[in-house]
């Protein structure tokens, strides 16, 4: 079956609270297709969030249907280093950037990358695993992003 990073986008959308709730706390949605502009040209971040509880900082989502390359990371930087620079307020954290793709490269990832990004790349499945799996990966990815 085929299918678009826009049609990915718009399942998710469409299944806000599910795909909220596998999240986990705390977050909230603000915009889908958010546009700024700078030097004239336009960029739009596929979601944002705003991650008001624990990290207090913007979320920004990326999806991707086939693999995460050097430029989508590239991208990605941008994206987080305009929402650090001129969206997010005093005292809020720095803005996390997340890739949900078919598929990674850890090692791209990593040379693409500075060791401090606050940038992470997951893999998504068509399918959900069972409740327990999921839990696990949640708290594993929660302890991944308060390191």
């Amino acid at each position: 079956m085929k299918y678009s990073e826009s049609d990915l986008e718009s399942a998710i959308i469409d299944k806000l609270e599910h795909f909220l709730l596998e999240l986990g706390k705390g977050f909230l949605f603000e915009a889908r297709q958010k546009r700024f502009t700078f030097d004239e040209e336009h960029f739009f971040v596929d979601l944002v969030f705003f991650y008001n509880r624990l990290l207090r900082c913007y979320v920004l989502i990326d999806l991707k249907i086939g693999k995460l390359n050097h430029g989508d990371l590239g991208q990605m930087q941008m994206y987080v280093n305009y929402f650090d620079r001129f969206v997010k307020l005093e005292g809020e954290g720095a803005t996390v950037g997340i890739f949900l793709c078919k598929k990674k490269h850890d090692a791209l990832v990593e040379i693409t990358l500075p060791r401090d990004a606050n940038i992470h790349a997951k893999e998504y499945q068509l399918y959900l695993p069972d409740k327990e799996l999921l839990r696990r990966k949640l708290a594993e990815w929660g302890e991944e992003v308060g390191e």
